[in-house]
């Protein structure tokens, strides 16, 4: 009989992303998993031991992608950072539909899924943090209109991002429509 290929953790953990895209936390199975898998089930355990330390450990990936993709973003003009963050969230938008599977991970069925939950929210913190700074930045500058509350203006940054592309457009020319929509609408009228 031959033996079954094993998996590297990078692959289980994309296939993890695609089943949670699929079916959501609550239709993420591990048996499901492995049936995605080309290599023996037992392969899963030698990397995590419960469903909660695999959806974790996915989420964290994510995470540090996005996290990755920001560095530096304080550097840029207020402006085209803010357009760079709209762009990188769209090339990343599995981000927000795996966030929203951690208030479900039971963190208390392991150590190794409580510390990427802790990660996932320290992350969350501080690009919040960051992209408070940069919308404030642009309103001070007088790029953003003043007479909007910040929280607003994001509120609306973050529903630009979660709106479906279905004319499937290329990601780049999406982002520059989604921007120029939500530009328009917080954006100073006198400058373009």
């Amino acid at each position: 009989m031959a033996r079954q290929r094993a998996f590297t953790k990078s692959e289980l953990l994309d296939a993890t992303e695609r089943l949670l895209m699929e079916r959501g936390y609550d239709g993420f199975h591990l048996k499901a998993l492995s049936e995605m898998l080309s290599g023996a089930r037992s392969t899963i355990y030698e990397y995590y031991a419960n469903k909660e330390e695999i959806v974790a450990a996915c989420m964290r990936r994510t995470m540090e992608q996005t996290i990755e993709a920001c560095e530096g973003i304080e550097q840029l003009e207020p402006v085209a950072a803010i357009k760079k963050v709209l762009l990188i969230f769209l090339e990343l938008s599995n981000f927000h539909t795996l966030m929203l599977a951690a208030p479900k991970i039971d963190e208390t069925a392991s150590d190794k899924a409580r510390r990427d939950l802790e990660f996932l929210n320290e992350g969350h913190a501080d690009l919040k943090k960051k992209l408070t700074a940069l919308f404030q930045k642009a309103q001070e500058a007088g790029a953003l209109r003043a007479d909007i509350p910040l929280p607003v203006i994001t509120a609306v940054f973050f529903h630009a991002i979660d709106t479906p592309n279905w004319l499937n457009v290329p990601t780049e020319e999406w982002a520059d429509m989604l921007f120029g929509l939500w530009w328009n609408g917080g954006g100073n009228p006198l400058t373009k």
